[in-house]
């Protein structure tokens, strides 16, 4: 069977290596950039065509993927006479591969299905490295049929591909997995920095904590850069952090149960990023604790 033909918006670090990885796999792809244009001009050198507007990529394409920063992006290429809801083919599918509000995901839902299209929120765990060779976990909910449909080609990006259920499902599990993520990486980070306060050595706070039940990969992730200086283990922003942990503020509120545990992590990534913290990756949280406490 030929291949579905695949547009793809948003070719940052994640979405350059997924691109990457369908026209390893012989995808025919139209992609349009969100952002930067670096890897736009390397998917149109390995034959990829490109869009100036979602609606082209749309009319292109039997499968639309989105990999964007937040849900206001995600909602301004899909909306509009330039969006790809105006541009959809009858039967397509459109998956959202970012990090998402629950609720903007099943009203883009509803009205991508009024337009002949289905929706699917597919977001990512894992990294850009993992991209390039296929080993992503997707976190993929909405309507069954058409995931089995479009299945063979999650597989040829995932190595773990998840269907959770309702369309909605799989950002309300990533925001839970982020939320937990920067809460335990925001008090290992304050963890390292008050050992400084309180003249340990930070090795012997690893060395007793990694030997119980409290060792983790975040936790050694955290103390790549503590200890280790390379903050390359987790190799994802402050801002990006920021927004996951408020985006999942936001989805508890309107759950009506405010989160008490977020508190701390939001509170501290904020400051970070007000700071001028933001490009910095999360383990380096160690050094605004540091800034902190001596502060």
């Amino acid at each position: 069977m030929n291949k579905p033909t695949i547009g793809f918006i948003g070719l940052g670090l994640m979405g350059a290596a997924m691109v990457g990885r369908l026209q390893d796999k012989g995808y025919e792809l139209t992609v349009l950039g969100n952002v930067s244009r670096a890897g736009v001009e390397a998917a149109v050198a390995r034959g990829a065509a490109e869009a100036s507007i979602a609606r082209d990529v749309a009319a292109a394409s039997d499968i639309v993927m989105l990999c964007m920063g937040t849900s206001d992006q995600v909602e301004g290429r899909m909306r509009g006479p330039d969006g790809v809801i105006a541009g959809l083919k009858p039967g397509a599918v459109v998956i959202d591969f970012g990090t998402s509000l629950p609720d903007s995901t099943r009203t883009l839902g509803a009205e991508v299905a009024a337009a002949g299209g289905t929706y699917l929120d597919a977001p990512i765990g894992r990294t850009p490295m993992h991209a390039k060779d296929g080993l992503l976990n997707l976190m993929c909910s909405g309507d069954k049929p058409t995931f089995d449909r479009v299945q063979p080609v999650l597989d040829d990006l995932g190595e773990n591909v998840f269907h959770l259920g309702a369309l909605g499902a799989g950002h309300t599990i990533k925001l839970i997995n982020n939320f937990f993520a920067q809460a335990v990486a925001n008090s290992m980070a304050e963890a390292f920095a008050m050992a400084d306060r309180t003249g340990v050595e930070r090795q012997s706070l690893y060395d007793v904590m990694a030997a119980g039940p409290l060792k983790s990969g975040m936790m050694d992730f955290i103390k790549a850069y503590a200890i280790d200086g390379d903050p390359q283990m987790l190799a994802f922003s402050i801002r990006n952090a920021l927004k996951d942990v408020g985006y999942y503020r936001q989805m508890a509120r309107e759950a009506g149960a405010p989160s008490v545990m977020a508190e701390g992590a939001f509170a501290a990534l904020n400051e970070a990023d007000a700071q001028g913290r933001g490009e910095d990756l999360v383990p380096q949280m160690v050094d605004f604790f540091v800034g902190r406490f001596a502060g």
